[in-house]
């Protein structure tokens, strides 16, 4: 017997579609205003790798893992590691702009919501980089960990003086694993699949990625899971979507008393 389709996903919820206009608009805006932000962070260099120093110093600290442990398993072929850099390198952009599209489309009332959570983790994000510019673990020497995408390549970054393109002394927090558990998140809340929970293997691989290719730290991704956590502690999620046709059974109404006497009747 074949399973009945939730009509949840099959269709999208009939909650209006905010202006498309509007929503490119703020879109470019945050991207101008993070963009923005590249420039207000130059010029702390040596202020990003005293902080680099700083964090690495409190892992030890704290005994979080090695980020050391997560390179060497990528580094046990070169496909790996080169698999690694693609996905580092390709994927975040463009599955947080799919994930958006997708629930702008099909689900209107979570695109606002997940909207306002990642524009709010941005922002903070934006805030924490210029307050606490954080050279990556592979610039740093005393990690022992090498750039793995300038080695085994591909890589998005030049050299950080003369990259004009990204801030890359804005480790802390790490937007790539926010972005992305910002995206598992959304799509287990938005849909109602049974097999949803497998949206969560895109942070996790996201985390052994950012770590593994010593771009990130372990804190880094602690705190962007922070900040995620209090933008979505404030902004409201909406209802999951319901059910277009109801399922109740059929309300039972007895007869008057003339017709329970002739259905009587009719069994003798």
């Amino acid at each position: 017997m074949n399973a009945r389709s939730d009509p949840a996903e099959a269709a999208p919820d009939a909650h209006p579609r905010p202006p498309i206009v509007r929503e490119v608009l703020l879109v470019a805006g945050l991207f101008l205003v993070y963009k923005f932000g590249r420039q207000l962070a130059t010029g702390h260099t040596a202020e990003a790798f005293r902080n680099a120093r700083h964090v690495w110093d409190w892992e030890r600290a704290l005994r979080l893992p090695d980020e050391g442990t997560v390179q060497s398993l990528l580094l046990h072929g070169d496909t790996l590691i080169h698999a690694a850099n693609t996905y580092y390198a390709t994927v975040h952009f463009p599955a947080t702009a799919a994930f958006l599209v997708w629930l702008y489309l099909r689900r209107p009332a979570h695109y606002v919501w997940a909207r306002r959570a990642l524009a709010a983790l941005t922002a903070a994000a934006l805030v924490l980089h210029l307050l606490f510019p954080l050279a990556p673990p592979r610039m740093l020497g005393t990690t022992g960990l090498i750039d793995t995408a300038r080695v085994f390549g591909p890589s998005v970054y030049g050299p950080p003086g003369t990259d004009q393109l990204s801030n890359q002394f804005a480790a802390m927090p790490s937007l790539h694993f926010g972005w992305a558990l910002m995206l598992a998140v959304g799509l287990i809340v938005a849909t109602r699949s049974r097999l949803r929970w497998l949206w969560l293997l895109h942070p996790l691989v996201t985390l052994l990625v950012i770590v593994g290719t010593a771009n990130h730290y372990w804190l880094d991704v602690l705190v962007a899971a922070a900040l995620l956590g209090l933008a979505l502690a404030v902004i409201r999620v909406p209802r999951r979507p319901r059910c277009a046709v109801s399922h109740r059974r059929p309300e039972f109404r007895p007869g008057t008393a003339a017709e329970r006497h002739e259905l009587v009747g009719a069994g003798r």
